[in-house]
């Protein structure tokens, strides 16, 4: 996808869809990977014993580590150590919420703490169109699947105009990064995602879907990544509440299988839904 300048050189058809599908290879292969963890956890989870197996040999006997040898003489003590963290826990978060101050690190407190913002979780319904006012943006989405070297297949150039949603991932206001990629331009000019790299945090993102409902998204941030260095599990990785990744190309023009140098990602987050 060729910048819109006219001193940029400007890419064929070909090499406009080449250029989007560098970054689709990341998010294919995290999906898969995702699917692959999950089917262990669940076969994990069932206990599967073979009444031809031999029975495990019983472990042997280690020495009592000092430690054991104080929790046996005090039985209580393991009791006190736990409620004295507790309560200092208890404590440090009261401070948080006076002062604002943290005090404990995120990832050890991220089940104790609310998110955030309250959200929504809508039930599966493919996207239809997407707009964002601060941007003029006003378009149809359609279903993009798996190419054929294995990347997300992106938009046919003469439908630059119109957005792809990655339908092998979460439909946007399920759980998990519902990832919709689009052109930037074309060798015609500019594309759907042409003003993209100009949303700001707090933009609306609203996405219209098939059961006649709008997942209201707020965008968190606009990034720039080197193709070469995509985040995957930053970009595609986050499962913690209903997320949209909007990508397109960006940065200096090298030409080639690459096009731009660059994807500009933004991510935004379901705040509401209403009716269409």
């Amino acid at each position: 996808m060729a910048g819109s300048r006219a001193r940029t050189p400007r890419p064929g058809r070909a090499a406009a869809r080449r250029a989007l599908r560098a970054s689709g290879r990341a998010v294919v292969a995290t999906t898969r990977r995702l699917r692959r963890v999950a089917g262990e956890a669940v076969s994990a989870s069932v206990a599967t014993p073979d009444p031809a197996t031999r029975p495990l040999p019983a472990r042997p006997r280690h020495r009592w580590a000092p430690g054991r040898r104080l929790a046996a003489a005090n039985p209580g003590l393991p009791v006190l150590v736990i409620g004295t963290l507790m309560v200092l826990i208890v404590a440090m978060l009261g401070v948080e919420r006076v002062t604002g101050i943290s005090m404990l690190p995120d990832r050890f407190t991220a089940s104790l703490r609310p998110p955030p913002k309250k959200f929504p979780v809508l039930p599966a319904s493919r996207p239809v169109g997407i707009s964002s006012q601060p941007i003029d943006l006003a378009a149809p989405v359609h279903n993009v699947g798996i190419a054929p070297d294995g990347s997300i297949a992106v938009p046919d150039a003469d439908r630059a105009q119109e957005a792809g949603w990655y339908d092998q991932g979460p439909t946007p206001g399920q759980y998990g990064p519902a990832v919709i990629v689009g052109h930037v331009d074309t060798s015609t000019g500019p594309a759907v995602f042409h003003r993209l790299r100009q949303l700001r945090a707090g933009d609306p993102v609203e996405v219209s879907r098939e059961d006649g409902s709008v997942a209201v998204f707020e965008v968190d941030s606009v990034e720039r990544f080197d193709k070469e260095r995509l985040p995957v599990d930053e970009v595609y990785g986050d499962f913690s509440r209903p997320n949209l990744r909007l990508i397109t190309c960006g940065g200096r023009w090298v030409g080639g299988e690459t096009g731009y140098a660059d994807n500009v990602v933004v991510f935004a987050t379901l705040v509401r839904a209403r009716d269409g």
